[in-house]
């Protein structure tokens, strides 16, 4: 078996390589894991002694990796650290199996039992600059064992996660699947110096536990966070947590598919810290370009945007801007679009399609209060402001156009293809989104079903919904990952897509002790930490990317040498 801590370059190598200007002092290692690699284990890889622009690529396998590790190297912005699954010959990403698997000796860091993939060690250092993608995470979940790092059998926690982010920076996480855990993801936001966080093209679905709602599909508190291109699907059967809940300064969720769950987001306060609370980007939420799938069970409130801790003062008692989402309801019962848990929280709904099977007066745009304004929507004929009665202390103002019908015209509504027909009436009916929008949340994309996104296309007056009718739409409907037809709702075992779920309608301000919170040993409890995830807005480089710098005078390439020779030795050691 070849040496994995060999070191590639040597130092006539890398002596030209400075006089050649370059900045790179050490060429980064790759380290194979598999059949027929270098190395035939995850454990075998170095992961305490990875640096920037290090990659660990983890080669598919039919038996699942039964191993569970944690990230605690930096990369930067340049570099990035990057761990990525390469798939089998028919596309099938390397599985890691949470049941029995084993921990590597020499690991340190908090709360082994809530993760597989942990991020974040027991020291003071926040992990940065750090890119997984490509690997299917499974079965943190109590009904599930694994080896300690100390050789114990332990026992994952109810809010166990397939990834478990104990704090992290500029973390990307990308094209994986995670499933049949308590949480999918989770991200805490660890005194607010989790930030920046990209979560995009990750099929998540099938976690929660039997009976709580405690847990969820995606858990996340950080400064700034992106779902972008994702897929949500519904939770474990019987389970009745929310599919994405979060509370986070800075949230973004876009372009994703979201179908199932108590509610489909419950944007709520950051109870545990806060630096989340008194951030800028705390009072502002973006969701746009959406496909949002209501099913029966569970609450019939579709989104929930304030606070759900019972104090008030922490609510985020700001904006959310809800546009160009299509929301397509299949509840026999009653629909209500949102929940704004006071009338200091406020919504700015513009160029939406609002569908339900139902008849339109099982259709409610608010729940008791808040403040939305609506502006160019489809809505289905006989809708209602709210079901709540003289109990609705809220507001509703109409400043532009408001398109109510039977059918808003999509493609193959079974099939759940939400395309626009040539003959809908969600054609050109959009107006101008809020004046107030930053640049970088204008409508560009739109979700390619599934797990993709392409640019939306730009053809006169924009339509109402998550896509615009033009020629650059895709040709195939939206068919799941593995074949046609777009619905996860079925039966199966928990490792497979879960059914529809009960519904625990139970938020009423009571507190959700959902989220580990540090404690004063240092160690994260079963009380109520904040999930935080940072935005990336794009910036996180999909893994391995080197800038090349310019030309170095001679003090600065005598550092560099020096220093790189000091590297080497490192290395050798």
């Amino acid at each position: 078996m070849k040496n994995p801590f060999h070191l590639r370059p040597t130092l006539n190598a890398l002596f030209g390589m400075i006089l050649l200007g370059g900045t790179h002092l050490l060429a980064a290692e790759e380290f194979h894991v598999g059949p027929g690699q270098p190395i035939d284990h995850i454990g075998g890889v170095p992961w305490t002694k990875l640096e920037p622009g290090d990659r660990v690529f983890i080669h598919y396998r039919p038996e699942p990796y039964r191993e569970k590790w944690v990230i605690g190297s930096s990369g930067t912005a340049d570099r990035p650290i990057v761990i990525s699954g390469v798939r089998g010959a028919q596309g099938q990403r390397p599985v890691i199996d949470g049941r029995d698997a084993v921990t590597p000796a020499g690991l340190d860091f908090w709360n082994e039992d809530r993760g597989v993939l942990s991020i974040g060690t027991a020291s003071d250092q926040v992990p940065t600059h750090i890119v997984v993608e490509g690997l299917e995470i499974r079965s943190g979940h109590p009904d599930y064992r694994f080896t300690a790092a100390d050789g114990s059998r332990q026992s994952y926690r109810s809010n166990a996660a397939s990834i478990y982010v104990e704090k992290a920076a500029h973390l990307t996480i990308r094209d994986c699947e995670l499933h049949d855990s308590g949480n999918g993801l989770f991200i805490g936001p660890y005194d607010g110096e989790t930030r920046n966080i990209l979560i995009e093209k990750n099929h998540i679905h099938g976690n929660g536990i039997v009976g709580r709602y405690y847990e969820h599909n995606a858990y996340t508190a950080a400064i700034h966070i992106t779902y972008q291109f994702n897929r949500f699907g519904p939770l474990r059967p019987g389970a009745t947590g929310n599919n994405l809940k979060d509370r986070s300064a800075g949230l973004t969720v876009r372009y994703n598919w979201i179908e199932g769950g108590n509610r489909l987001l419950d944007m709520v306060d950051a109870e545990d810290s806060k630096v989340l609370v008194e951030h800028p980007a705390y009072h502002e939420t973006y969701v746009y370009g959406n496909i949002l799938v209501e099913r029966d069970g569970g609450n019939p409130q579709v989104m929930h945007y304030g606070g759900d801790s019972g104090t008030e003062g922490d609510y985020r008692k700001g904006t959310l801007y809800l546009y160009n989402n299509t929301l397509y309801s299949t509840r026999a019962g009653k629909t209500t679009l949102l929940r704004l848990s006071t009338n200091e929280e406020s919504a700015d709904v513009r160029n939406n399609i609002f569908h339900l099977t139902a008849a339109g007066d099982r259709f409610a745009l608010l729940d008791e209060s808040g403040r939305m304004t609506l502006h160019n929507n489809w809505i289905k004929a006989g809708w209602v402001p709210s079901h709540e009665g003289s109990g609705f202390v809220g507001t509703i103002a109409r400043a532009g156009e408001i398109i109510e019908g039977e059918a808003p015209g999509f493609v193959d509504e079974a099939a759940l293809d939400f395309r626009l027909t040539a003959g809908s009436p969600a054609i050109d009916r959009g107006g101008p989104l809020a004046p107030a929008l930053p640049e970088e949340h204008r409508l560009t994309m739109e979700y390619r079903p599934h797990l993709d996104g392409q640019p939306r296309p730009v053809a006169g007056a924009p339509d109402l919904g998550a896509f615009e009718k033009g020629d650059s739409s895709p040709e195939e409907g939206p068919g799941n990952e593995n074949g046609p037809g777009g619905s996860e709702n079925g039966g199966g075992d928990s490792n497979n897509d879960s059914g529809n779920n009960g519904g625990d309608d139970g938020d009423g301000g009571s507190r959700d002790n959902e989220s580990g919170g540090k404690d004063g040993t240092g160690n994260q409890g079963e009380g109520t930490e904040e999930p935080e995830s940072g935005r990336s807005d794009g910036d996180q480089p999909a893994g391995g990317n080197r800038s090349s710098g310019g030309a170095l005078g001679l003090p600065s390439l005598l550092s560099l040498l020096l220093l790189s020779l000091l590297a080497l030795g490192r290395r050798r050691g």
